[in-house]
């Protein structure tokens, strides 16, 4: 329910710039040619900017979406929002011009470019501030929520709860508090709910009713934030730490300022912005090229299926993504129809009979990953990434290997650094878990070309037996 409220948000927002957009360049087309304040003769084609019309709506669009333009900003300012407005609207400026440039046929008054470029920021930013405003206006009248625990010493949590409760525009229902004190009688509100036991709070966490965990702690219990970590490192939600002095400012992380008080995310992907732009690009970049390449050989890989063995070409997996979303991955079939009837979602052994003459082959050479282009086409899978696993194995995982579930806060990849280095299929799990946080950790997007540059290399020499 909340994703979808989410979308209906989004795409609002998005309908709305897409109008005040198209108000500023047909107002900046008309204050060039309607007018008498420009005097230079100037050739005017009505279809030229008919068609850069529709090409900026794209352009804007495709942007706005990659570079995450509408996303929840409850505790961040109208200031910080306008400068990533800029930011955005200058790229997405850069590549509509660009494509003008590629579509000789077109030509266009650089100074209705400019008016059209001033004015759009204008309108945008006063549409934002208004949008946000309404946004605002609900969630004080308890609409558009998000539930959260908060975690810490009493008198830092009361002080977090009482701000969140009084500050209702934010939108954020303090739904539990864990307390790391015994809290004197009197020196907590009776109606509020406070957990006891930390298996309350795990399985008030799992429920999938919480969407965030504040983490409220006085300077001397600073060493306590460790251990609420761990706690944490197994749930796929976004985790903000609340300092009690502003010494700790100085921790590397993401902050917000709110109301006077500091706010680092501990948990978060690194792909948002810029970062989610690129990242995308080369998805969408390389990913097509590499569909194209090589649609002959899936075309003759999925004909060789379809002889050697009765049932589907393409095996349909779900799977697990980005902040514990499920999928469904795409692959070749390399093991009899309906093999897992009988046994269950389990390991591939090297001998194991379930697998088909060819898709020993296949399994060998990696080819039967080739089907997931798709997923990256559509979104659900990067180029680069941790491997995506089985919900009923992670149920497993997640039980014996720490941090495991960190590495859905990003999306799963064809392949990845764990991968490269020879942990893949039916490997030590730890070891892959490490390369898999080293890789997010230490992302960049030189670091994906070299992944993708090795799995070319040794990837299709591997023998390591894949997962089901």
């Amino acid at each position: 329910m909340l994703k979808r409220y989410n979308e209906f948000f989004k795409s609002l927002m998005l309908a709305s710039d897409l109008v005040f957009v198209s108000v500023a360049w047909w107002l900046a087309v008309a204050a060039r040619f309607l007018t008498d304040f420009f005097h230079e003769p100037n050739d005017y084609f009505f279809r030229h900017y008919l068609i850069a019309w529709f090409v900026l709506l794209c352009v804007w669009t495709m942007v706005f979406r990659v570079l995450d333009c509408y996303r929840p900003r409850r505790i961040s300012s109208h200031g910080r929002e306008l400068i990533e407005l800029i930011k955005a609207s200058s790229l997405a400026l850069v590549i509509f011009l660009a494509i003008v440039f590629l579509l000789h046929e077109i030509a266009l008054s650089r100074i209705v470019v400019i008016i059209f470029w001033l004015s759009s920021l204008f309108f945008l930013s006063i549409s934002h501030v208004v949008f946000r405003e309404g946004l605002r206006f609900l969630r004080r009248r308890g609409y558009n929520l998000r539930h959260v625990v908060v975690i810490g010493a009493p008198r830092q949590a009361k002080q977090l709860v009482e701000k969140l409760t009084w500050y209702r525009y934010v939108g954020i229902q303090v739904v539990a508090v864990y307390l790391t004190q015994e809290c004197a009688s009197g020196e907590w509100p009776a109606n509020s709910k406070v957990l006891s036991e930390r298996a309350a709070l795990t399985k008030l966490i799992r429920s999938g009713v919480i969407d965030q965990v504040f983490v409220a702690l006085p300077l001397e219990e600073a060493s306590k934030l460790l251990e609420i970590q761990q706690w944490l490192d197994d749930e796929p939600v976004t985790v903000y730490f609340v300092p009690d002095l502003g010494e700790l400012v100085k921790l590397r992380g993401h902050m917000e300022e709110f109301d006077g008080l500091s706010i680092i995310t501990l948990q978060s992907s690194p792909f948002y912005g810029w970062n989610s732009f690129l990242k995308r690009s080369m998805d969408l970049a390389l990913g097509g090229f590499a569909f194209l390449l090589c649609s002959p050989l899936m075309a003759l890989i999925a004909i060789g299926i379809k002889l050697s063995s009765p049932g589907s070409a393409l095996y349909r997996q779900e799977r697990m993504g980005l902040d514990g979303e499920r999928f469904e991955m795409l692959k070749f079939r390399t093991m009899v129809e309906g093999a897992e009837h009988h046994t269950g979602p389990i390991w591939a052994a090297n001998d194991d009979p379930r697998v088909t003459a060819l898709g020993r082959w296949l399994r060998r050479t990696s080819l039967d990953e080739l089907p997931q282009l798709i997923n990256v086409l559509r979104g659900e899978m990067s180029l680069v990434g941790p491997r995506p696993e089985r919900p009923p194995l992670i149920e497993e995982f997640r039980k014996s290997i720490p941090k495991y579930m960190l590495r859905h806060k990003v999306k799963a990849g064809m392949t990845g650094w764990a991968q490269v280095n020879g942990w893949r299929g039916n490997t030590s799990l730890e070891r892959r878990i490490e390369h898999d946080l080293d890789y997010i950790e230490n992302w960049s997007l030189w670091r994906d070309v070299k992944i993708l540059a090795r799995t070319l290399h040794v990837g299709f020499r591997s023998n390591k037996v894949s997962n089901v």
